[in-house]
């Protein structure tokens, strides 16, 4: 899904006509990069097999991106060539994927590849190749930190952190749980929502881990009850926060609820029904519903193009994540420099407070590419869900701490 870029391994045709004469036909062009048809290749990975196949609908979504972007006139005429490959979700043909990609198909950039552990185990190779990896779909620090690697994504403690800022200061609550998934995605977000408990003075009522095939969440319920908590924040899977939701009302527990973007979603509304009303969730995307011009160009594109996908918030962040590269090469475009792999990345570190498919205010400058910078607050309603409160910077504290 995700485009990846090539190497120079020729002089761009501006530099050439400075020293010397010779015909465009026989100037040695960057990678991906056809002039004459103004045409720029990029490509990823993604699971059409393997353990997480579902996780394709992501890759559509990013290829009815490119298509409507295409149809649509391209990049201030460029057109986009989208090339994806399967990776199984095996780590190691995601590097055989980019090479192939790289080097036999002369990719530009990576371009939304799917996939935390599969995007990781690409970036040495990328980093040797100096191919920019735009939109890489997947949560890890080490996303923000590598030159090359430009992440949409935010890390879910920054999301934890948001939750407790709406609960505490919007809504006035104090003695908030948490029920946290025991993995990398949970641990992440416990070390915001800590961090942030303890920045505004406050103890957690409850803290509870679950693995992440946990059906039954009665004893974990028991405790937030017992605990006397006003309010819940879950980082789990959709299923996990169904199933949450169905243990607090057998056992008529009254509290606020709030969750992760991903779950703000109509697969949830599906398993949770009527229950999942009223919840809140802290989301670095608009809502799905949302009748801005990039989402509503989201949900008619998918339909158009994969119409047997779901329209919901899964597909929003693969359309978002190909979005970053239209706009880093927008930005390379207006920079007038040559079509290289550097400039794109320079490019890139110019995006200041851009709206990027569903995402508001990304941002990346050198040596920070944190890119998305803050979140809005989004609830379900009725089987919908709508921005309850706008997009804010993330808390100051948790944004600012160090990496773990």
């Amino acid at each position: 899904m995700l485009p990846g870029i090539a190497r120079l391994v020729g002089l761009t045709a501006g530099a050439v006509t400075m020293t010397l004469v010779v015909s465009a036909g026989a100037l040695a062009q960057e990678k991906g990069i056809d002039t004459e048809k103004k045409v720029v290749t990029v490509g990823a990975f993604t699971p059409v097999t393997g353990p997480v196949p579902f996780y394709s609908v992501l890759t559509h979504a990013a290829d009815a991106y490119f298509k409507h972007l295409n149809e649509s006139g391209g990049i201030k005429g460029w057109k986009v060539n989208y090339i994806t490959y399967d990776d199984g979700y095996d780590p190691a043909r995601s590097v055989a994927v980019s090479r192939k990609l790289v080097e036999e198909d002369g990719a530009f950039a990576l371009a939304a590849p799917v996939g935390t552990a599969t995007n990781v185990a690409a970036i040495p190779y990328a980093r040797e190749k100096n191919v920019p990896m735009i939109g890489p779909i997947g949560g890890a620090s080490a996303f923000f930190v590598e030159p090359n690697v430009f992440p949409l994504l935010p890390d879910y403690g920054w999301s934890a952190a948001s939750n407790v800022d709406y609960a505490v200061k919007d809504l006035g609550l104090k003695k908030i749980a948490l029920l946290w998934e025991n993995d990398e995605l949970g641990k992440s977000a416990k070390r915001g929502f800590d961090l942030y408990m303890k920045e505004l003075g406050l103890a957690p009522a409850e803290s509870v881990p679950f693995d992440v095939k946990t059906t039954s969440f009665s004893p974990h319920i028991r405790r937030v009850a017992n605990s006397g908590a006003e309010a819940v924040i879950l980082f789990g899977s959709n299923a996990n926060l169904a199933a949450a939701l169905k243990a607090a009302d057998l056992q008529a527990l009254d509290v606020k609820w709030f969750a992760p973007f991903f779950t703000a979603d109509p697969s949830t509304v599906k398993l949770a029904g009527n229950l999942l009303n009223g919840t809140y969730f802290s989301s670095w995307l608009l809502p799905v519903s949302s009748d801005e011009p990039d989402v509503k160009a989201y949900r008619e594109s998918v339909a158009k193009h994969y119409p047997s996908d779901p329209i919901g918030v899964f597909g929003l962040n693969g359309w978002s994540n190909a979005a970053l590269f239209a706009k880093g090469f927008e930005a390379l475009l207006d920079s007038g420099k040559p079509l290289t792999g550097e400039n794109l990345i320079a490019a890139l570190e110019t995006l200041n407070d851009a709206s990027v498919g569903g995402a508001q205010g990304v941002s990346f400058k050198v040596g920070d590419h944190r890119g998305t910078r803050q979140e809005g607050i989004i609830q379900a309603k009725d089987g919908k869900f709508e921005l309850v409160r706008e997009f804010r910077p993330y808390p100051t504290a948790v944004f600012d701490a160090p990496a773990q």
